[in-house]
């Protein structure tokens, strides 16, 4: 019975620890290449969670082939798997994907040139001098499956801050944004393109009603906003 009560009186105790404490495993090139050793303080003196490199089959958080793209470079895309459900993981995992974390992986620049950059989209749309995908069908899908969040035709509405179709149009980089953007966040937590993106876990659905496309409809909606009209901000825009 004391043990018991001993045990429970921990308890409390372990499960801040673990809060504090995120188990990692990166692959060695990256490691090799110092890059790990660049973020690792820098997500700790943040969150004041320590990061614990472990092997692969005891980590919570993975840096490797597998998961959701997040940079490339060293001549490949690399992906994070998070497998834990602690705090401390999710912290980690939420950091990596935010514009902090995508920032301080490309700042690290050892020789003064980076080694990693944006991940590399897949390429779902064909490289022609005319977009491949119906325009009609992409404004359909738009309105029917973006619209609940983004302006996509003149007069809509949004929710809150989300930028419009047409404000995204003025990106330099809007094609490949809208090609991928079911890698990009939140996007990859409720949408699943057919034969590109890997079913949700059954232990961890989406948290909201899932946006369901086909490559099809993917490269209609890129056609569509290829040919809208650039929203007049009145200056040149800047983006993070």
């Amino acid at each position: 019975m004391r043990v018991l009560i001993l045990i429970l009186l921990l308890l409390p105790g372990l499960a801040r620890a673990e809060d504090k404490l995120v188990r990692f495993y990166a692959a060695p090139e990256l490691v090799d290449s110092g890059l790990i050793q660049h973020i690792r303080p820098r997500f700790s003196l943040k969150t004041q969670v320590r990061v614990e490199m472990v092997a692969e089959a005891e980590a919570d958080l993975t840096l490797a082939s597998d998961g959701i793209a997040l940079f490339s470079g060293l001549g490949r895309t690399w992906h994070m798997n998070q497998r834990g459900q602690g705090r401390g993981a999710k912290r980690f995992a939420d950091w990596l994907t935010s514009d902090v974390g995508a920032r301080t992986v490309r700042s690290f620049a050892p020789e003064g040139a980076p080694l990693f950059t944006a991940p590399e989209v897949q390429q779902v749309i064909a490289t022609q001098d005319v977009m491949p995908g119906d325009a009609v069908l992409g404004r359909e899908v738009s309105e029917a499956k973006c619209g609940r969040c983004h302006v996509t035709q003149k007069g809509g509405f949004s929710i809150g801050s989300t930028p419009s179709f047409f404000v995204m149009r003025n990106f330099d980089d809007w094609e490949a944004r809208f090609s991928g953007f079911f890698i990009l966040k939140p996007h990859g937590a409720f949408t699943q393109i057919a034969g590109v993106t890997d079913p949700f876990p059954i232990d961890r659905p989406s948290p909201i009603s899932v946006i369901a496309l086909n490559i099809d409809e993917l490269e209609a909606i890129v056609a569509y906003v290829a040919g809208l009209e650039p929203a007049n901000l009145g200056a040149p825009l800047a983006h993070q």
